[in-house]
């Protein structure tokens, strides 16, 4: 049936237990026996994954206070009771109290197990939905920590053991998948820092002229146009936390600057000689690996060792496909809310581009993948995307993740017919970063409003 699971058996009939163990583990399932009811009990948790099969006359506990004390620990843990002729009428109770099944001896082998793989489909449903609600609840900000696979979790259980020590951290992970978010689970989980200001920065969408201002901040009359005075991102994040993403494209003066403040936590506005003390934590992420000395390029040294106090690897979401199902339904139930539609069947081909796509935008990507399910639009999206083996098969990681990126780019100009605000809004992108990337692929946008002109 393609069914497995755990059985929790409950039988004082040593011969009896023997034999019904015997049948259920030919059926494929990992069985635990036991003569007592409170042995049983004492091994259980809400955590059980499992179904229970409980005969109901047994010395000490019987079946149905084991079966009351069960409900105790898990109201929807199934229980199938074994019951022999004089006890149909408490079995039928029994049912009507929550029980799973009632099977009166004797009965057939296949009986039991048919009863068994249908209850434990049933578990097995509740605990995905379980998890699924759990992860949702974990979620934080736009992209959230959403993941069952044990990568997710350590990265979870890591942000949360540091989250109140006082360190600077570099967060290292591809486009789009999460590194703000994990910025900001650290600072809304601990106890200090959230409550104060969590300021983020991305350093790769200020020019040079402008990012020291923005950083230190200036007193009036400390450049031409500097009218009044101006508060830093550094100095308002004091008392809470400084997010920098693409800190690799932070000019070299600045990382100079940028090192004094780590060392002495102490910050000086433009056009001022004063010092002011400020009480920060650095959360700083890079889409390059600092911690390659090639790949560092512009980047002081100095300054990775400074921040690299702990580093949080987030793993792409290709080398975490179980967890592609759960955050789709998250990212898709979020859509439809949002959108005010309803739920829409999950097609073949949908399914078959969440399993086979490498996903190189990662978590951001899926994201915008399932608000395009949300309105119906992925069948014209996925059959602009070119198979897997033309797409993906041949090249370095960055010509096929490039490839990917175009791909994004065109589709989303499509739908959008050339407009730029809606391709923006529906990338995620920054304006400056959308024309960037326009132009390293050979991307023309006045061809897609062509397009739609002639089609008018």
């Amino acid at each position: 049936m393609g069914i497995s699971g755990k059985v929790f058996l409950v039988d004082d009939d040593s011969a009896l237990r023997k034999a019904m163990r015997q049948t259920l583990e030919l059926a494929g399932l990992e069985v635990t026996s036991f003569p007592a009811a409170k042995l049983a009990l004492d091994a259980l948790s809400a955590e059980f994954g499992g179904v229970i099969i409980s005969d109901v006359r047994m010395p000490g506990m019987d079946g149905l206070e084991f079966f009351e004390r069960v409900r105790s620990v898990d109201t929807d843990l199934p229980v199938i009771l074994m019951t022999g002729h004089g006890d149909i009428p408490m079995a039928v109770e029994a049912l009507h109290n929550g029980a799973y099944d009632f099977m009166t001896k004797p009965f057939a082998a296949e009986r039991m197990v048919e009863s068994a793989m249908r209850a434990l489909e049933k578990r097995h449903l509740i605990m995905e939905n379980r998890a699924l609600k759990l992860a949702a609840e974990q979620a934080e900000g736009d992209l959230p920590l959403i993941g069952q696979t044990p990568a997710m979790q350590r990265l979870r259980d890591t942000i949360r053991h540091i989250a109140d020590a006082d360190v600077d951290v570099l967060v290292a992970g591809e486009t789009g998948s999460g590194k703000e978010v994990v910025a900001t689970a650290l600072h809304r989980w601990s106890k200090k820092r959230s409550k104060g200001n969590f300021v983020a920065l991305n350093c790769g969408a200020l020019p040079e002229s402008v990012i020291e201002s923005e950083l230190f901040g200036h007193e009036a009359g400390a450049f031409t146009g500097a009218q009044k005075k101006r508060v830093g991102r550094i100095e308002h994040s004091s008392g809470g936390t400084l997010f920098l993403d693409e800190i690799e494209s932070m000019p070299l003066a600045v990382q100079v600057k940028m090192l004094r403040v780590l060392e002495m936590r102490e910050v000086s506005p433009l056009g001022s000689n004063d010092e002011r003390s400020v009480d920060i934590r650095v959360v700083a992420a890079a889409k390059v690996d600092l911690g390659d000395p090639a790949r560092r390029d512009q980047f002081r040294d100095d300054l990775y060792y400074r921040l690299n106090v702990v580093t949080l690897s987030i793993p792409p979401l290709r080398e975490r496909r179980e967890d592609i199902p759960m955050l789709f339904s998250h990212f898709l139930s979020r859509a439809t809310k949002r959108f005010n539609m309803p739920v829409p069947q999950i097609s073949a081909s949908v399914s078959r581009h969440l399993a086979d796509h490498d996903w190189p935008g990662n978590v951001r990507e899926l994201g915008h993948f399932a608000e395009r399910v949300a309105l119906g639009l992925e069948s014209g999206t996925l059959s602009a995307i070119p198979p897997k083996e033309e797409a993906s098969a041949s090249g370095t990681l960055t010509e096929r993740i490039d490839r990917h990126e175009a791909q994004i780019i065109h589709e989303t100009l499509v739908q959008n017919d050339g407009d730029v605000a809606s391709t923006i809004a529906a990338l995620g992108i920054a304006r400056k970063t959308f024309y960037d990337k326009l132009q390293r692929h050979g991307i023309n946008r006045a061809d897609y409003t062509a397009k739609k002109n002639a089609s008018a």
